[in-house]
């Protein structure tokens, strides 16, 4: 169900988004008339982050890839970080949130979108009826902490990408959301601004992903909350087109 006014309050972030509260029983007659549309400025389905995962991880089951970021030392992110973050959630998920790396309170609890972006993020679900955990993973592009928060570098990108992939390969997600700038360039494989990308249906190998702002873009551009509103319920009628589909 929809996340209460009060609740939003507590988030400093009381929005005018619930004057259409969209949940899990929305309604059809707007999912109908507002079907996803795919267009924009990159193509409609893109390639691959790489065209074959290394050989030793594309058998790797859950507890193999666990093991696998808790060990690697793929990149040089290893020296500094405190653990590897694989990710949270519902293993066989319709939904699989992507964030860009670990932060330091990640970093430290071995979880992503902890502290006030994980709260905020939280709330996000709730305004569509999702909860973390229950039809919902979450991950990032980067397993690792890159040091102070600085942005990731390509070639930490390309030790990381396989781990995603595998990820992604095991879940079998129904639709994909990309919080923020540079998750979603990095699986569009683009560099076009995130304003261009966000209110458009892309995909990423065949599924569904919908763009929108980093719940810690939020935090410090609250204006852009209804936005972020538009994009998840474009999400929610994306994932109800497909049922209809079925």
């Amino acid at each position: 169900m929809a996340l209460s006014k009060a609740a939003w309050s507590e988030l400093g972030l009381t929005p005018r988004w619930q004057r259409r509260g969209i949940a899990a029983g929305a309604n059809e007659a707007e999912a109908k008339t507002a079907a996803p549309e795919v267009r924009g400025d990159v193509p409609a389905v893109v390639p691959a982050l790489h065209s074959a995962l290394p050989s030793e991880m594309v058998t790797l089951d859950w507890s193999g890839l666990q093991a696998a970021v808790r060990q690697c030392t793929r990149c040089a992110l290893h020296e500094t970080r405190t653990q590897g973050v694989l990710g949270v959630g519902d293993l066989k998920a319709d939904w699989l949130i992507i964030g860009e790396a670990p932060g330091a309170d990640e970093d430290r609890l071995g979880e992503p979108f902890v502290g006030q972006a994980g709260k905020l993020l939280d709330a996000m679900l709730a305004g569509i009826g999702l909860k973390r955990g229950e039809g919902v993973y979450i991950a990032n592009v980067l397993k690792s902490r890159p040091p102070g928060n600085r942005d990731p570098q390509p070639e930490e990108v390309a030790a990381c990408a396989p781990y995603l992939e595998r990820q992604i390969a095991l879940i079998q997600p129904r639709i994909i959301l990309a919080l923020g700038r540079f998750a979603a360039q990095t699986l569009l494989l683009t560099e076009t601004p995130i304003g261009r990308l966000r209110g458009k249906v892309h995909t990423y190998r065949g599924v569904p992903l919908v763009v929108t702002y980093h719940p810690a873009y939020l935090l410090r551009n609250p204006a852009d909350k209804a936005k972020v509103w538009e994009d998840l319920r474009l999400a929610v009628r994306t994932m109800t087109a497909a049922g209809q589909a079925q």
